[in-house]
C-alpha cells in the first residue's frame, strides 16, 4: 500500500489516474444511453459533481494543513496542483457535455439555461482557463507570488460562489441538491477558520 501511495496517488500518475476514471465514466454514462441527449446530460450532471468535489480538494488543500496538519491534510496540500487540473479536466468534459446538449437539442438547451448562466459561467471558464495557465512554478515566478496568491484567491473565491450558486438554484425543485451545498460551505468556513487562526500569528510576529 505505501508503495502504491508512492506512485499512483502522487503527482503525475495521480492526475493521470484520476482523468482517466473521469474520462471512463463519462464515456460509460453516455454509452449507456446510446449516446442520446438524456445520455449526455448525466455526463453533464456527473462532472458538474465531480467538478465540486476536486475543486473542493484543491481549494481546501493549504487551509486544512494550516489548521490540522495530518497524513491526509499533507498529502492533499502536496497534490493540490494535480487535483486543481483534474478539475480543470472535469470541467472541460463538462463544457465538452453542454456542446452536444445545444446541438442535439436545442430546444432543451434553451429552456435549461438563460443569459445570466452564460455570462457567470463564462467568467468561470475565464477563470478557470487562466488559473490553469499559471499553475506551473514558471508562471507563478514570471508573475511573482503576490500577484499569484491574489489572481488563484480571487479565482478560487469566485468558482466557489457559483458552485453555490448554481446547486443552490436547484433546491427549491429538489431539495436533496441542498447536500451538494454541504462541501463549499465546509470549504468556505474552513479557509474563514484558517484565516483568523493566521491574523493573531501575524499580530504577534509584528
Amino acid at each position: 500500500m505505501p508503495l502504491m501511495r508512492g506512485t499512483w496517488f502522487e503527482g503525475f500518475r495521480l492526475l493521470a489516474t484520476l482523468c482517466l476514471l473521469l474520462l471512463t465514466a463519462s464515456i460509460g454514462l453516455a454509452a449507456a444511453r446510446d449516446f442520446d441527449v438524456d445520455g449526455v446530460r448525466m455526463v453533464i450532471r456527473f462532472t458538474a459533481r465531480s467538478s465540486l468535489v476536486l475543486f473542493c480538494l484543491a481549494f481546501s488543500a493549504g487551509a486544512l494543513f494550516s489548521l490540522s496538519p495530518n497524513l491526509w491534510s499533507r498529502w492533499q496540500r502536496r497534490n493540490r496542483r494535480e487535483l486543481g487540473l483534474a478539475f480543470v479536466v472535469s470541467h472541460v468534459i463538462h463544457a465538452i457535455g453542454i456542446a452536444l446538449f445545444a446541438t442535439m437539442d436545442p430546444d432543451g438547451f434553451a429552456a435549461a439555461t438563460s443569459r445570466a448562466s452564460f455570462l457567470f459561467g463564462g467568467l468561470g471558464y475565464l477563470a478557470i482557463a487562466v488559473m490553469a495557465v499559471t499553475s506551473f512554478d514558471r508562471a507563478q515566478s514570471l508573475l511573482g507570488p503576490p500577484a499569484w496568491r491574489a489572481l488563484h484567491l480571487a479565482g478560487g473565491y469566485y468558482l466557489l460562489a457559483q458552485f453555490m450558486v448554481s446547486f443552490g438554484m436547484r433546491v427549491p425543485a429538489m431539495p436533496l441538491y441542498s447536500l451538494f451545498l454541504v462541501l463549499p460551505l465546509a470549504v468556505l468556513a474552513l479557509r474563514l477558520t484558517a484565516m483568523a487562526a493566521r491574523k493573531p500569528h501575524a499580530v504577534q510576529s509584528g
